[in-house]
């Protein structure tokens, strides 16, 4: 693993994230920094937190969205045309494949017609965030998780490929989070918003659906975080086997209780054919260290 929590802290989840981008037809593949006035901050961003450069974007017209879509349509034909006609009476599911149907968005005047990815007032928490978060002004194999630890939540930058420490490219504490809230309106259901105690916000793709879950569950303390030293005879030995039949670059395991009392064992791991990328590996157990089953409530 490229980067470890301290000795006294334990380490819940570390998951993808980066700034997400609209899917909704008119700020498709956008994203905004805006202030609450509304007003786009990229150049106090560039002039105050020096951020570089990045790509601008502008929301598209009615008639130019019209186009798109009729185009897209008389090129897959039929089914098409009744799946778009789905999609805009805010369908659940595409009948015929093929078209993605993401339901409806919770709230139209940041999905729909402005994608902001940062909300934030001067001198807010969700300003300092880092650049790298953008896709559009990190280089292409450069990646960024986040790792919430019963402390803080760190933000992390990473090079596909390398073997070196990670960037600690920004920490807040636990503390500082006023809410995290999943935004299904979003590519695979990954997104979630960052509230912060000053009401500034920021919203991240996850880039997995599970992931975004399981970011959820351990910021609302619907689990509970254990230490090796917390767990049973019986479990510290199926802990000991799990992590033998693990690769050797395989990071330290993260212990969680479930709200019935089964234990989870995760443990991430570098996978192998898309570097900058990780595997998560995991366990269910019963205090005996036996093989467990969820149950109703658990994830």
């Amino acid at each position: 693993m490229d980067w470890y929590p301290d000795r006294d802290e334990t380490l819940e989840c570390r998951v993808r994230a980066d700034f997400a981008a609209g899917v909704a037809p008119r700020v498709a593949g956008a994203r905004w920094f805006r202030d609450t006035g509304r007003r786009d901050i990229q150049g106090e961003l560039r002039a105050q937190q020096g951020w570089p450069e990045g790509p601008e974007f502008s929301v598209r017209p009615a008639g130019e969205r019209a186009a798109r879509r009729t185009g897209r349509v008389l090129g897959i034909g039929i089914p098409a045309v009744l799946n778009v006609v789905s999609n805009a009476l805010g369908g659940s599911g595409s009948p015929f494949g093929g078209v993605s149907v993401r339901g409806r968005p919770d709230e139209p005047e940041n999905e729909v017609d402005d994608f902001p990815v940062m909300w934030a007032g001067p001198g807010a928490a969700a300003r300092s965030a880092p650049w790298q978060l953008d896709p559009g002004r990190r280089p292409d194999a450069y990646r960024t998780h986040l790792a919430l630890t019963d402390r803080r939540l760190v933000f992390l930058g990473t090079t596909a490929g390398s073997v070196g420490p990670a960037d600690v490219l920004w920490e807040v504490p636990r503390d500082a989070v006023g809410e995290l809230r999943r935004m299904p309106y979003s590519e695979l259901e990954a997104d979630v918003r960052l509230t912060f105690a000053d009401s500034s916000w920021l919203r991240l793709t996850t880039k997995n659906p599970d992931d975004a879950a399981l970011l959820l569950r351990q910021l609302q303390g619907a689990v509970g975080s254990l230490k090796k030293s917390d767990l049973t005879e019986g479990q510290r030995i199926r802990v000991d086997r799990f992590m033998g039949e693990l690769p050797k670059d395989a990071g330290e395991p993260a212990f969680t209780v479930l709200p019935s009392g089964i234990v989870q064992v995760s443990c991430q791991v570098p996978a192998k054919r898309a570097p900058g990328h990780y595997e998560t590996h995991s366990i269910l157990m019963d205090a005996a260290g036996a093989p467990a089953e969820p149950r109703p409530g658990d994830l």
